[in-house]
């Protein structure tokens, strides 16, 4: 079973099931079905602290992840800990779904490029037939 856990510290209204489903059907498509996943909504000066803490660029950003087992082999019986994909719904607009997927493909392991553009066009689609 693939635990999600939504926190919003945003100040803005977010649909935390909603966000918890695509987040279940996006990982699916990429055959990820067991496991511990963490996302969290924050403001514009949580995304900046964490990007300048994390990426030494100072601006707010739609989203950023900290993966910590991605597609790793772990040994039997310890469950998969995915890690954490952070939103900025002031910075990511009204359309979540593809900041959010994003993230959790950066958790698997993909780098920016257009081999990820392709992935997320695909676990969207996916997601949305899923």
């Amino acid at each position: 079973m693939l635990v999600v856990e939504v926190a919003n510290r945003s100040g803005v209204e977010v649909e935390a099931e909603a966000v918890a489903d695509l987040a279940r059907r996006v990982l699916a498509v990429e055959g990820i079905d067991e496991g511990e996943l963490g996302i969290a909504f924050v403001g514009p000066d949580e995304s900046r602290a964490l990007k300048r803490e994390h990426l030494g660029v100072d601006e707010p950003t739609d989203v950023l992840s900290f993966p910590i087992d991605g597609r790793d082999v772990l040994p039997a019986g310890l469950p998969r800990q995915l890690g954490d994909v952070v939103l900025c719904p002031q910075v990511v607009g009204d359309d979540w779904h593809r900041p959010l997927a994003h993230g959790l493909l950066h958790l698997l392991g993909y780098d920016h490029g257009p081999e990820m553009e392709n992935r997320e066009d695909a676990v969207l689609t996916g997601a949305a037939n899923g």
